[in-house]
C-alpha cells in the first residue's frame, strides 16, 4: 500500500491523462481533468501537463493508443516527471503494461482517491474502512508487484518463486480483508449503540459533493469548529452536533462528500459511515452553485444516496457559495444556445424555487448570507417532523410561536 502514498515531503510533478469517448465529450473530459488535478494537488502532487486522446473506447492493453503512450513517455523523460495519473480506473493488465513502458509511478483515479482517504482518515473507524478498500483494490493487482522475480514455465512443481509469492500474498491479503470486515462489524455495533443512546431527537444530515462547504455550514449552524478546508475530502469521519434553533433541539451530522467515479471499494466500505444518512429524518443537500457542473454533481449525489438507501426522505436543497457565483451574459447577436455560464443567479433561483417550492434556499456559508433564513426554514421543517412524531408537543409549539 505504501507505493500509493504521496506525502507533502515528496511532492512530485505529475502528468494527467484522460480519454474523449462517445460517453464523455471534450468538455466533460476537461471538467474531469480539472477535478483530477484538484485531487492530485490535495494528495501533494503538482500537475504540470495534460494529455487527451479521442478514441471510441479505451485501449485494452495500454488505455491510450501506442502512439499517444509514446508521446507521454517522451514528455515524461524530457521533463523528469515522477508520476502519471489516469482519470479512469486501470485494469491490472493496463497498469502493468503502462508502468513497464513509462518506467515511472502510475496511478489511476481510484488509487489516488484511496491515497487521499488514507491521509485524511483520523479515527480508527475511518482508518479501518480505508485499509479495507486499499486491500480490495490491491488484490487483483498483485502480479505487478512481483514482475521483478524470475518465472519458470512448466507443469506441476515448476512454478517460479514469483507465482508462489503472489499466492502467499493473496492468502495474507484475503485474511486481512476478512479480519478488517470483522473489526468494522464490531465498530458498527458500538456506533449503533451510540446512535440509540441519543434518544428520539430529530436527525438532520448534511450531504453533498465533496468541497461544497458542508463543514463550513456545519460550523455556522452548530457554532462549533469542525475542520473545514478548501481541499477534496477534508472530512472523512462523520461529525454529529446538537443544534438548537429557537426552542427546538435536533442532531446535525456532517458526512463524507461524494465524487464522480467514486471507487466501488470505497462505496462499500463507507456505507457504515453513512448510516447517519440512512437514519436521518431530513437531508440538507448542499450544492456549490458557483461550480459550472453543479447539476451533474447533484445527480452524482442523488445516485449515490439511492445506492445507500432506497427510502425517500425530505430534502432541502441548500445552494451554497453564492459569493463566488459568476456568469457571462450573451451578446444580443449571439445565436448559439445558452450554457450554464450565461445564466445569472436570479434566473437560477427562480428555476429551482419553482421546482423545489419552499425546500430550496441560496446562501453563502462563508459570508453568513441567508444563514438566518436557512435556520428559520430548518426550524419549520424539523418542527413538522417533530409534531408528526410527537403530536402531544403541538400545543407547546403553538404557545411558543404565539409568544
Amino acid at each position: 500500500m505504501k507505493e500509493f502514498i504521496i506525502t507533502e515531503a515528496q511532492t512530485e510533478r505529475a502528468v494527467l491523462v484522460g480519454l474523449i469517448t462517445p460517453e464523455q465529450n471534450e468538455q466533460k473530459v476537461n471538467e474531469y481533468l480539472d477535478e483530477l488535478a484538484f485531487l492530485a494537488e490535495t494528495a501533494g502532487a503538482e500537475p504540470v501537463k495534460r494529455f487527451q486522446q479521442r478514441v471510441p473506447y479505451s485501449h485494452p492493453v495500454t488505455f491510450v493508443g501506442p502512439g499517444k503512450l509514446q508521446e507521454i513517455k517522451t514528455y515524461v523523460v524530457e521533463n523528469e516527471i515522477g508520476i502519471v495519473i489516469f482519470d479512469d480506473e486501470l485494469s491490472p493488465k493496463q497498469l502493468r503494461n503502462i508502468e513497464k513502458e513509462l518506467q515511472v509511478k502510475i496511478l489511476d483515479r481510484t488509487s489516488l482517491i484511496l491515497d487521499i482517504f488514507a491521509s485524511r482518515a483520523q479515527t480508527a473507524y475511518a482508518k479501518t474502512q480505508v485499509e479495507l478498500a486499499q486491500y480490495q483494490y490491491m488484490l487483483p493487482r498483485l502480479t505487478r508487484l512481483w514482475t521483478h522475480l524470475e518465472r519458470q514455465r512448466g507443469g506441476i512443481g515448476m512454478r517460479g518463486p514469483g507465482e508462489t509469492q503472489i499466492e502467499t500474498d493473496r492468502r495474507i491479503i484475503l485474511t486481512k480483508i476478512s479480519k478488517l470486515k470483522e473489526d468494522l462489524q464490531d465498530i458498527d455495533k458500538q456506533m449503533s449503540a451510540q446512535r440509540k443512546n441519543r434518544g428520539k431527537m430529530i436527525r438532520v444530515a448534511l450531504v453533498g459533493y465533496t468541497n461544497v462547504g458542508k463543514s463550513t455550514l456545519m460550523n455556522q449552524l452548530s457554532k462549533s469548529e469542525v475542520f473545514a478546508e478548501n481541499k477534496l475530502f477534508a472530512t472523512l469521519d462523520t461529525t454529529v452536533r446538537k443544534v438548537i434553533v429557537d426552542n427546538l433541539p435536533f442532531l446535525l451530522s456532517d458526512t463524507v462528500g461524494f465524487i464522480r467515479k467514486l471507487p466501488t471499494q470505497l462505496i462499500e466500505s463507507f456505507k457504515s459511515t453513512l448510516d447517519e444518512v440512512r437514519e436521518a429524518d431530513l437531508l440538507l443537500h448542499v450544492v456549490d452553485i458557483s461550480h459550472p457542473g453543479f447539476e451533474e454533481q447533484i445527480e452524482v449525489v442523488n445516485k449515490t444516496l439511492a445506492e445507500l438507501d432506497d427510502t425517500e426522505k425530505p430534502v432541502i436543497m441548500v445552494f451554497n457559495k453564492i459569493d463566488a457565483f459568476t456568469f457571462v451574459p450573451k451578446e444580443e447577436d449571439d445565436l448559439t444556445p445558452r450554457t450554464r455560464e450565461n445564466i445569472d443567479l436570479e434566473e437560477l433561483e427562480r428555476t429551482w424555487m419553482n421546482k423545489m417550492q419552499d425546500n430550496c434556499i441560496f446562501i453563502s456559508a462563508k459570508d453568513r448570507t441567508n444563514i438566518d433564513n436557512l435556520k428559520t426554514l430548518l426550524y419549520n421543517r424539523v418542527k413538522e417532523i417533530h409534531i408528526t412524531r410527537f403530536p402531544y408537543n403541538d400545543f407547546l409549539f403553538q404557545q411558543y410561536d404565539e409568544e
